[in-house]
């Protein structure tokens, strides 16, 4: 069985803001679950999501097709729901200006009913550069703890830097255990 992950980028006006939403899809592969080091060299070059961009993924022997979505897309985003097994939402932490359109987006998608068991990561990119708003602060502006107490959708969330690769092996830890139900 292939799992489909759709990843959600509300930020796509900066071609800068997406250069590591792409290299984070294209530099998965090279992260091993095992490895407490993974050694992924430079970003590739990358232009802002303004279609979809599919990468195939192996975690564990399993393949998992990942599509990316930007944020343009937002109004056709419901016609990807039907084949999606898993959701990574990803947001900006070093954009604040928009912690309410992210905000909105994300309950768009939990609200979906086509989604409503499927197994939601939030990512919080960017969590390597200095930040007038601290994690804390933004994930208090979203209510996530409302957010999840309230979702019918399994929910994660997580801190990482696609360019650096912080915390991308809890990523794929978590697509390995979604797989697993």
């Amino acid at each position: 069985m292939v799992g489909v992950c759709i990843i959600y980028d509300v930020n796509v006006s900066v071609s800068a803001i997406l250069h590591t939403q792409v290299s984070f899809t294209s530099r998965f592969s090279r992260i091993n679950l095992k490895d407490n080091h993974a050694e992924l060299g430079e970003p590739p070059a990358t232009l802002p999501t303004v279609g979809t961009n599919l990468t195939d993924i192996i975690v564990h022997k399993r393949r998992i097709t990942v599509r990316e979505l930007g944020g343009c897309m937002g109004p056709i985003w419901p016609s990807y729901y039907g084949d999606c097994s898993s959701v990574i939402f990803m947001v900006d932490a070093a954009n604040t200006t928009q912690v309410s359109s992210s905000c909105i987006q994300l309950l768009s998608v939990l609200s979906a009913e086509a989604l409503e068991t499927t197994s939601v990561l939030i990512l919080f990119n960017k969590v390597d550069i200095p930040c007038p708003m601290s994690l804390v602060e933004m994930k208090s502006l979203f209510r996530l703890d409302d957010i999840i107490s309230c979702a019918r959708q399994p929910i994660t969330v997580l801190g990482i830097s696609a360019r650096s690769g912080q915390g991308l092996q809890d990523v794929l830890k978590w697509l390995h255990s979604i797989q697993k139900e």
